[in-house]
């Protein structure tokens, strides 16, 4: 089964319908959204509007949770006063142009999807989450303390998680070993489609790969392939420097940061 997975659009219509072309052409068995897909770019609406075409399963994400109840908090962490005041000015812009119909379709989305596979007698547990089981804004980064990831993924009763949120993907492999047996937990960062920071101003998504042999005792029956795409960045970078956004944002589109 190939399992399509995708997450922070920010509102950047043009790596979305890119991203719909090279996922076409793919033939995923199953699609899933992560959340994220306001704020930072001027196509909030249209973003959602082609989501809820496709009938894509769709989980909240922090962005899309402050805006769907049309908070001035949209749960990021900025660094500095400068990020925080451009934040600001993203998350009113962001307010002032969600439609009802489509704020309302972001205030109803799900926290978590889980999805269990019966195969080869165990069971498998994928969760799919924005920033973390336990929080939809937490990081978690590619250095994050093994333990702390595996207590993470074991309370949670995930073997692969994947999530979203930092913008960076990665894909790390944990052991786990009990009763004389070693079992192995994926975390899985999926990276994002429409506002990358990874240094790479393509987009990018995952292309999960589960089998029938697949088992959380075999590390190697469970594939991820990273995905990245061209698409129109002047066009994004552009528009955001036409609107109230801060044109710093098209700067970061630019360089993928």
């Amino acid at each position: 089964m190939k399992i399509a997975l995708f997450s922070d659009i920010h509102a950047n219509l043009p790596a979305l319908e890119a991203f719909f072309k090279d996922l076409d052409s793919r033939k995923p068995d199953a699609v899933y959204c992560l959340g994220d897909l306001v704020g930072y770019n001027v196509w909030a609406n249209e973003v959602v509007n082609e989501i809820k075409k496709r009938g894509i399963p769709t989980i909240a994400g922090n962005y899309d949770f402050g805006i769907g109840r049309m908070s001035n908090e949209c749960g990021c962490a900025y660094k500095t006063d400068h990020e925080k005041s451009n934040g600001n000015i993203s998350i009113s812009y962001t307010n002032e142009i969600m439609k009802p119909e489509e704020r309302a379709y972001l205030r109803t989305l799900p926290a978590h999807i889980k999805v269990e596979y019966q195969l080869n007698e165990d069971k498998l547990n994928l969760l799919l989450v924005h920033g973390s089981p336990r929080k939809i804004n937490e990081y978690l980064f590619e250095d994050r303390e093994e333990k702390s990831l595996l207590r993470i993924m074991h309370d949670a009763d995930a073997d692969i998680m994947c999530f979203g949120h930092t913008h960076k993907p990665y894909h790390r492999t944990l052991q786990e070993t009990a009763e004389n047996k070693t079992r192995h937990r994926h975390a899985i960062n999926i990276g994002s489609v429409g506002k990358p920071k990874d240094g790479n101003p393509q987009g990018g998504y995952v292309m999960l790969h589960i089998n029938d042999n697949s088992s959380i005792l075999d590390k190697d029956s469970i594939q991820v392939e990273f995905i990245r795409f061209d698409y129109d960045v002047e066009k994004a970078a552009r528009a955001v420097e036409a609107s109230p956004l801060p044109d710093e944002y098209a700067d970061m589109l630019r360089k993928g940061y």
